[in-house]
Order: C-alpha cells, then sequence, then structure tokens
C-alpha cells in the first residue's frame, strides 16, 4: 500500500516540550484544588484581582457578555462544529478526531473536578474550580494551533510559540470574561486553563497511537509477489469436443 503519510495531530517536535507543560499543568490543577477544596469564599490573591476587574460597565461588559457566550452549550457547540468542518475540508480526520474528544475531555474533567473539591461561589450550589468556560476555549485554541502547526510544518520554536500564545490569549480573554462577570475566581481560571494545557497534548497523543495503530493492521489484498505452489494450468476448452468451438 502506497501513499502520502498521514500527518500527526502532536506534532513530533512538539511532544517533549507539551508533555512537560501537561505535567507541570496537571500538578497546578492538583495543587490548587487541594487548597481551595470545599472553601467558599475567595483567597488573598482572588480578592485583589476580582476587586480590580470587578463591577465592570459598558462596553466591556458586553464584551465580556460575548465571550462568556463561547462557553456556553450554544456558542461551544458552533465553535466545534465550525473547527470540525475546517478540518475535514483540509481533510484532517486525526484532527477532527481531536476538537471532538479534546472538547469533551476539557469539559468533562473540568466538570467532574467541580464535584471533587468542592469549591463554591454565591452559594452552595455553584461549583466553581475549575472554570469550564476557561478550559474550553482553552483546549480548542490548542487544538487548532496544532492543526496550523502540522499543516503548515512550523519548526519546534516556531510551533511551541504559536500554541502557548493562543492558548495564553484563549485563556486570558475568557478568564477575564469570568471574573468580571463574577462567574469564578481568578484561581478557578488559572485550574481551567490548567486543564486544558494537561488535557489536550495527552489526547492528541492518544489519537495518533490509536491511528497509527490502525493504519498498522493487517491489509487484506491481492499479493504483488511471487506465490508459492503450482500454479493451475489453463483449461482447453476444445477438449471436450475435438473442436475450435465452445458449447
Amino acid at each position: 500500500m502506497t501513499g502520502r503519510p498521514v500527518p500527526a495531530v502532536l506534532p513530533p517536535a512538539l511532544r517533549a516540550w507539551l508533555g512537560l507543560i501537561a505535567v507541570l499543568a496537571a500538578l497546578v490543577v492538583v495543587v490548587l484544588g487541594v487548597r481551595y477544596a470545599d472553601a467558599g469564599e475567595p483567597g488573598r490573591v482572588d480578592a485583589r484581582i476580582s476587586a480590580a476587574l470587578d463591577e465592570v460597565g459598558p462596553p466591556w461588559r458586553y464584551v465580556a457578555l460575548v465571550t462568556d457566550f463561547l462557553g456556553e452549550p450554544v456558542g461551544a457547540a458552533t465553535l466545534v462544529v465550525v473547527a470540525l468542518t475546517g478540518c475535514l475540508l483540509l481533510r484532517r480526520p486525526r484532527a477532527a478526531v481531536l476538537v471532538v474528544a479534546g472538547a469533551g475531555l476539557a469539559v468533562g474533567a473540568a466538570t467532574l473536578l467541580k464535584h471533587l473539591v468542592g469549591r463554591t461561589i454565591h452559594g452552595a450550589d455553584n461549583l466553581s474550580y475549575p472554570s469550564g468556560h476557561t478550559a474550553f476555549l482553552t483546549a480548542l485554541a490548542l487544538m487548532v494551533t496544532l492543526l496550523v502547526t502540522g499543516r503548515f510544518g512550523l519548526g519546534r520554536t516556531a510551533g511551541l510559540l504559536l500554541v502557548l500564545a493562543a492558548a495564553l490569549v484563549a485563556g486570558a480573554a475568557m478568564g477575564w470574561a469570568q471574573v468580571a462577570l463574577g462567574a469564578h475566581y481568578p484561581t478557578d481560571v488559572l485550574g481551567g486553563w490548567c486543564t486544558a494545557l494537561a488535557g489536550v497534548p495527552a489526547t492528541a497523543w492518544l489519537v495518533d497511537r490509536l491511528a497509527d495503530r490502525l493504519a498498522d493492521g493487517p491489509v487484506h489484498g491481492p499479493v504483488d509477489g511471487p506465490v508459492d505452489g503450482p500454479v493451475d494450468a489453463p483449461v482447453d476448452r476444445t477438449a471436450d469436443t475435438g473442436r475450435g468451438e465452445l458449447r
């Protein structure tokens, strides 16, 4: 079987660095989760940052509301569909799988961690750590820039800078909106950002591994090389009649 190799969604040049970043991000998520487990009040750093960003008025409040919408079910689903369509148009099935799996992992991990940590804001029913909105938008930015890095064959330095810059911009934008609207503490935002940094590289690595295993499976089809054993001789269909015609 011949053909061009399928590009990996986790570029080989970035694997070591993104793997290290994923481990460090996971440690941050755990440390913050333990620190603020079952808490219902902001920490000292949370209070200072929230005081500076609280009570945002027009027009910035409208910007925060629009940004927040991107993390709501309708807005998030729209972004996923757009990214998925782009992957399919570019004929990148692995990237399409990563978009669906990565977005689902980011939201699922944030939801699970909220129930495990139990931190609340504005009442016992509002679980806050980590920020699912921030985790989702950061994860989507990471996945899109991984696709761009592989598509244009960017090197290690350029690719890593692009991926981290996109994650920082997406996380900062959504994080600002969540704190400005009073939906999350700043440390909730940091936890959501690190959740995406830890989950997306691991998901991309798994997608590549599974796809490579499927591609390396047994191939059934005609054999191009010589065949062992006797080859059947052609049948003389005129032998029965003694004439050069077929009945």
